[in-house]
């Protein structure tokens, strides 16, 4: 299965891993490129000199293309984008925040940029400015995420640009790679998915979490910082939307934040701790390895895009 992005990004299958913060690290970032993905070192909010150490531990387990993904609202987002220069990472991607400005720095060394996306109008401004493919995230993903579905943001960033287009959100199977192609996307991105990964270094109690996860298992909160998160619901999360509700200001709801990704994803503290975590969750059911989950979803697109050729070829004109 190959698709215009994975000529742009040299890679074998259009299957791109989301940059997740504390768990997009190198163990989960080779795993996915050596799989034949696009595996993505998660920035977050770590400083420069964690990320470079990543970068160097990535480069010693695969010689295969990966990136990384910068979290604009980082306040160490400047020492991030001067060490991927520096280490010469061949993707970046983007998010939390408009890339525009950092596109030429990072074309000019032959940077492949590929920012996220969640409204037309920002795509547009991006194409012009240079990037080379967008990723249009829907507001089911886990983490930071917009306001518009994928199902209707992605056809729309399709059809208003030249780009080769990554569909995220609500994307953990073959179906939803057939699905995410059909809209005119070359490809995905999936993070709630690798969470589930054996390589990915997210504590047990989390990934336990997620396969018990039912449809409506998460919420999104921070609506009233401009910077809205989707995280599976717990007591923290119920926390903060009382604060929210009683008028709490970005500054405190920050300083509650503080380091909560780190304590339920890292920690296993699944109470008090932010799970990041997409929609999708209710339907991840197991616990496998990164070549497993990419093989075998892409072994049910090629079998469903099989199904519908053939239903197609079948289906008589209505009239007729």
């Amino acid at each position: 299965m190959r698709t215009a992005l994975c000529d742009l990004l040299d890679i074998k299958y259009p299957i791109i891993q989301g940059g997740m913060a504390w768990l997009g690290t190198y163990e989960l970032a080779a795993a996915v490129s050596n799989a034949g993905g696009l595996g993505i070192i998660g920035a977050g909010n770590a400083t420069g000199d964690w990320v470079q150490g990543q970068i160097r531990k990535m480069k010693e387990l695969t010689e295969k293309p990966f990136g990384v993904n910068i979290m604009l609202l980082s306040p160490y987002a400047h020492e991030v984008i001067e060490v991927v220069l520096k280490e010469w990472v061949p993707v970046v991607t983007t998010g939390a925040g408009n890339p525009g400005t950092l596109i030429p720095q990072f074309k000019m060394v032959g940077i492949k940029m590929l920012p996220l996306v969640s409204a037309v109008a920002l795509a547009r401004r991006l194409e012009r400015l240079g990037a080379d493919g967008l990723v249009a995230e829907g507001m089911e993903s886990g983490g930071h995420i917009g306001d518009t579905t994928t199902m209707a943001l992605v056809p729309q960033v399709v059809d208003a640009t030249s780009l080769p287009v990554v569909a995220a959100g609500g994307i953990a199977d073959g179906r939803g790679l057939v699905a995410a192609l059909a809209l005119g996307a070359q490809g995905v991105q999936m993070g709630t998915r690798f969470v589930c990964a054996e390589e990915c270094i997210a504590h047990p109690n989390f990934k336990a979490r997620i396969l018990e996860a039912r449809d409506r298992a998460t919420v999104a909160s921070g609506h009233s910082t401009g910077h809205p998160v989707r995280a599976l619901e717990n007591r923290m999360t119920r926390q903060f939307m009382a604060m929210e509700k009683v008028g709490a200001t970005p500054e405190e709801l920050e300083q509650f934040g503080t380091g909560k990704l780190r304590l339920g994803a890292i920690e296993g503290d699944m109470e008090n701790g932010s799970l990041m975590a997409g929609q999708i969750a209710g339907l991840i059911k197991d616990i496998k390895s990164v070549r497993d989950i990419i093989e075998d979803i892409v072994a049910e697109a090629e079998i469903l895009l099989g199904h519908l050729a053939t239903m197609a070829k079948e289906v008589v004109p209505y009239g007729r």
